[in-house]
Order: structure tokens, then sequence, then C-alpha cells
């Protein structure tokens, strides 16, 4: 798929990110939601990717979605609009939960749209080149970039491996849905050793490779693919310096 976004520099989707993250923590009334609105609804139409697919990860979070909502609908002392026993349901707790609900279903999608239009190798890339700076601190920035693209490329690979550790097991009579909460969890252990056995064995197949190799990380190598800013990136800066000043702008006039 190829989009604005997709042929955006790593760095400057990162940056982009930060910047929706921090706008929503920012902002504290519906001016501001909605400002945050208009821009995801762009960004999700500039990335060309289907809907149904950024709001997957959403399914991830509806535990703790319905966990924070309920604290601050009936926790948040204020105006008291309903009351069941010692439950109050006041005003302000309810405009706290409604900011809560679209600030954590509005940090999930932003993030979707970053990995969904950024590989691994462009993510790890631009994130080593944005922190290289902390290099001069004595950081191992190289290195903790290359772990973390080792553990993205390790994440499908495990899932598949569960998938077959998993059919294998029902196959031979294991059950992993009767029971109690107890009784599950143990039913989870011929899952899990065999599991870590092959991610443990996998990882040191890796590491035997690149020592075979001869792989040093660090200063010295260099990219197939460079980083490099275009006129489309600088174009973005100047987005974010609007969009950014448009949220500060609500909480100053309006919060």
């Amino acid at each position: 798929m190829d989009s604005v976004l997709h042929r955006l520099d790593p760095r400057t989707k990162l940056f982009g990110t930060m910047v929706f993250i921090i706008s929503l923590f920012l902002s504290d009334s519906l001016a501001g939601y909605g400002v945050a609105t208009v821009f995801l609804i762009a960004a999700v139409r500039l990335s060309k990717v289907p809907f149904k697919f950024i709001v997957r990860g959403l399914k991830a979070i509806v535990a703790i979605l319905l966990i924070s909502v309920s604290f601050n609908m009936f926790l948040t002392p204020g105006r008291v609009l309903f009351q069941l026993g010692f439950l109050k349901l006041t005003w302000e707790g309810l405009r706290m939960a409604g900011f809560m609900a679209l600030r954590l279903i509005y940090l999930v999608i932003g993030s979707s749209i970053m990995t969904l239009t950024t590989t691994p190798n462009e993510l790890t890339d631009g994130l080593e080149k944005s922190l290289g700076f902390l290099n001069k601190v004595g950081m191992p920035v190289h290195e903790v970039a290359m772990m973390m693209s080792i553990a993205l490329r390790f994440i499908p690979i495990l899932v598949e491996e569960t998938d077959k550790i998993m059919k294998a097991q029902m196959a031979r009579g294991a059950d992993f849905e009767s029971g109690n909460l107890i009784q599950k969890a143990k039913s989870m252990v011929p899952l899990l050793v065999p599991l870590f056995i092959s991610a443990f064995r996998r990882a040191t197949d890796l590491a035997m490779a690149m020592e075979a190799r001869c792989y040093r990380g660090g200063a010295g190598r260099t990219k197939m693919k460079p980083l490099h800013y275009a006129g489309r990136d600088r174009v973005t800066y100047g987005v974010y310096a609007v969009y950014l000043a448009a949220i500060v702008a609500t909480r100053v006039l309006v919060g």
C-alpha cells in the first residue's frame, strides 16, 4: 500500500505520534478534542488503511477502558446526578470519564496508524537515528534499536508457534476452555513450557547466526536505505506545529 503517510520519514511519524499523544493530555475541553478528532480523521484518510484494521487494537483495551470509565464516573466528587447506595454518578465524573475514554481510544488509533504505515525496520532505524544523541552519554542506541527490531520480528513467529502448539495439545486431548480461572491457568502450562523452549531455541540460533556472520553493532555500520528528510516531511512538521498551537489555544481560551 502506498500513501502520503507511508512515504514519510519514520522520524517524522514518530515525532507526530509523540505530538499527538502530548496533545491528548493537554486537551481538557470539547474544542480541544474536536481539533484532535479532525487531525486523527485526516491521518486515517491520508494513510489509506482500512478503518477496520486500525480499530482492531481497541479489542485489547476494552477491559481497561471499562474499568477506567467506571472509576471516573462513580468515584469523582462533584454535582450528583444519580446515586445508588454508595455509588454516586456526578457531572464531573461523567465528563472526566468521557474524556478518558476518548483519550484511550485516540491513543490506540493514533499508534496503530504509525505501526500500520511503517515497517519494523523503518521504525527501528528512525528510533536509532532520533536517539543518536544519547550515544554521547554512553547509551548503546544501536543495540537497543536492534533488540526492538528483533522483538518485533519475533511477535508473529511466536503467535504462529503458539497456534501450532495449541492445536497439537488439543489433538492430544488438552482442554483450554472449560473449568474455572485456576484450572484454565493450569491448563496453560503444557502450552507455555514448549513455547518458552522454542523461543529460547530460536534466540540461540539467531545469536549463533549473527556471530557466524561476524556481526558487530555500533559505529561504522552503514544502512542499505539511509534516512533522508524530503520536502513533504518539512511540510508535515509545519502541520504538527499548527496542530499543537491549536490545541494549546483551545486549552488557554476555552479550558
